[in-house]
This record gives structure tokens, sequence and C-alpha cells, in this order.
């Protein structure tokens, strides 16, 4: 997919008139993601038979990742393609429990970053939203096209 927006068949439905991706010449631009499920449950959520609810920043962090990974997967990038990333977090009292994760898939190599504290995200059991932004991979030359010499 070169140019045009996607909402991906098998995600959580965007919660308003946008998609999942754009795509723009090379550039791929990833709306802001969470750990929510196609089914509108969200990874890193328990609640117990009395409606006490534990919210998990390592599994929403790794949920919100993956996702994030499956999404370029439409069109045809990965997490390796990424070239920055922005992190609204509810508490920066879960930043190492999110920044223990995030490492388990980036590293000084990876992406630029920037990561901020929200007063809120569009439902009370999310932690953690990333947006991104990253770069359709080169494709190698064709050796086909090299131009071959006759032999005589």
């Amino acid at each position: 997919m070169n140019g045009g927006s996607r909402v991906v068949r098998g995600k959580a439905a965007p919660r308003g008139r946008f998609p999942h991706v754009k795509v723009s010449g090379d550039l791929v631009f990833v709306s802001g993601t969470s750990s929510r499920r196609p089914d509108n449950t969200f990874a890193g959520v328990r609640t117990d038979e009395m409606g006490t609810t534990d919210l998990d920043i390592r599994t929403q962090t790794r949920a919100v990742i993956e996702n994030i990974r499956d999404i370029l997967a439409e069109v045809g990038a990965g997490l390796e393609d990424v070239l920055q990333l922005t992190t609204y977090l509810v508490s920066m009292n879960d930043f190492g429990g999110y920044n223990e994760v995030y490492g388990e898939f980036f590293d000084e190599t990876g992406p630029t970053r920037t990561t901020v504290a929200v007063h809120q995200l569009p439902h009370p059991h999310l932690l953690i939203e990333i947006q991104a932004m990253a770069r359709l991979p080169r494709t190698a030359p064709s050796t086909a096209s090299a131009t071959t010499q006759e032999q005589p």
C-alpha cells in the first residue's frame, strides 16, 4: 500500500472517524494505539468479583507495541521501520514498567521517543497510548535490471 488511509481488520475499531494508519509517500503514520482488543476489552486489566480493578502497565505496554506492529505489517512495515514514537502515560509512576517493556522491543538504535503524562485517556482502564511514525522499508534494487555485458 502506498498512499491512503486504512482501518485494519481484526483490530479494535477506532473510537472516531480516523484511520489506524495513513501512508504518504514512504512515510507511515499510526494513530494513537492502546491495548484495546477487537472485542473492546483491554489487555492488562483484571477485575475481581468485588469490582476491584487491577491495571498492569507492563501488559498494556506490550499489547500496545504488538498492536502497532500488527498495524505496520498491514502496510508492509515493521517495528524496525519506526522512526519516532510519542507515548502518553496517565501516570509517570508507570514510567519504569513501561520503560522496561519498551526495552524488550527497542534499543538505542531504534526510534526517537517522547513520553508525556496526560490527565486521562479515552477509557478509565487505559494507562498508556502510543502514536508512531515509520518509514516503509526500502527494497533492494532488482538484479534483473542490472546491465550485463555480452561476451564475444
